[in-house]
């Protein structure tokens, strides 16, 4: 199992935040992991709602189909999926207020599953937070 936690403080409110983060469209600006959609794409994340992320990592590409466990906007999203070889992955996107004006907006991350062991977990592990990481600067030049 991997599990990775990376935050950062962001120039901006939390609203002005989560209107980048939250959005599936526009996951392609600052989501260096995301691909391609696969379907339709919701507007809008709802509890519940479905939909299919081809992501990269490690130079392979993967179809994740996401499933929305929470949405609490404007500061939490949680999606959770399976992909190939039965990989499980559970993002937690949040923001909070902080400092004056700006936010910090963070990523939760974990994988698990029978590939996500030993040296390739590790792997995984230390790509997925170099991406991520990555992915928060990104975000941080588009809220600025």
């Amino acid at each position: 199992m991997g599990s990775i936690h990376v935050s950062a403080e962001l120039p901006a409110a939390p609203e002005k935040v989560w209107q980048t983060f939250s959005q599936p469209d526009r996951f392609e600006q600052w989501l260096t992991i995301h691909t391609r959609w696969k379907g339709d794409v919701p507007a809008e994340w709802r509890q519940g709602s479905q939909v299919s992320e081809v992501v990269t990592m490690l130079g392979m590409a993967n179809t994740i189909t996401w499933t929305v466990e929470e949405y609490d906007a404007p500061k939490k999203l949680e999606i959770s999926g399976t992909g190939m070889a039965g990989v499980k992955v559970r993002f937690t996107l949040s923001v909070e207020p902080a400092g004056a004006g700006g936010s910090t907006a963070t990523i939760d991350a974990e994988f698990t599953g029978a590939m996500i062991v030993g040296a390739l977990g590790k792997a995984v592990e230390k790509d997925a937070r170099k991406n991520l990481t990555e992915s928060l600067d990104k975000l941080k030049d588009l809220v600025a």
